[in-house]
């Protein structure tokens, strides 16, 4: 499903959900915030009419960077009723690749690498404080995709003052303990993923303390989620997508 079939669906979600319609323009701006001494740029998006309570999610970016897909999301989000933004995680790194239409990780894997985790979070932190600043009343969320996704499951732990709900997305699970996770969490993972077993998805869901909602979809592999790319599973994509729209919209708007 390229972008625009990922945005008439987004659209089609959030028009269901009562918040705005498929003909609801967005806002997208490209823009900068400091942390820890250096400016991370970032993709936001916001819907056609925002206030000061409209909720807000940080995006973690996957192992791509800040690319289409991720800019997807974020749009999706907005169409949806949301501010969002994502900020390149890599941006204190010497010219990293872009990820529009990459297929080869390998170049990206040494900046992933280095990326520190305080630092993350401390970006992220920030990321949220900058949607705040736009939205004072505003709830916030945070998504993850892939390496996202597992820096979006330790937000439920090192940024849990922050976040009100986290979407993780076959993120990493290992080293991370279930009973620490301390708001709510939607998972969205592959029975075809080998890199996390799905018993392993099970007993992690299992330890969870706090509401929850963990889905393995049996024809899906990793990255199920990236319609650029060759891992799109339609089906798992969608239903994943709206559950996490009815996740947030309990977790944020209520």
């Amino acid at each position: 499903m390229k972008r625009g079939n990922f945005m008439e669906l987004t659209a089609a979600l959030a028009a269901g959900a009562g918040t705005i319609g498929a003909g609801s323009a967005i806002t997208t701006q490209h823009v900068q915030f400091s942390s820890l001494g250096a400016q991370v740029p970032a993709y936001a998006a916001s819907p056609g009419v925002a206030g000061s309570a409209t909720a807000g999610v940080v995006v973690v970016m996957h192992v791509w960077g800040v690319d289409a897909s991720i800019r997807d999301v974020v749009d999706g989000f907005a169409k949806a009723g949301y501010a969002a933004i994502a900020p390149d995680l890599y941006a204190r790194e010497n010219a990293p690749p872009s990820g529009d239409g990459a297929r080869d990780y390998r170049p990206f894997a040494a900046f992933a690498q280095k990326l520190d985790r305080a630092q993350v979070d401390a970006d992220l932190r920030v990321a949220a404080m900058w949607l705040r600043s736009q939205h004072p009343q505003a709830k916030i969320g945070v998504i993850g995709f892939c390496m996202g996704g597992g820096i979006a499951l330790r937000q439920a732990i090192d940024n849990a003052d922050v976040f009100a709900a986290d979407a993780v997305c076959y993120g990493k699970l290992e080293g991370t303990d279930p009973a620490r996770v301390a708001i709510p969490i939607v998972g969205s993972f592959g029975a075809k993923d080998t890199g996390i077993p799905a018993d392993s998805v099970r007993a992690f869901a299992a330890g969870l303390r706090v509401p929850n909602d963990v889905v393995i979809y049996p024809d899906a592999g990793h990255a199920f989620f990236d319609s650029h790319r060759s891992s799109y599973v339609a089906s798992a994509a969608q239903d994943g997508w709206r559950r996490i729209l009815s996740f947030f919209g309990k977790y944020l708007r209520q």
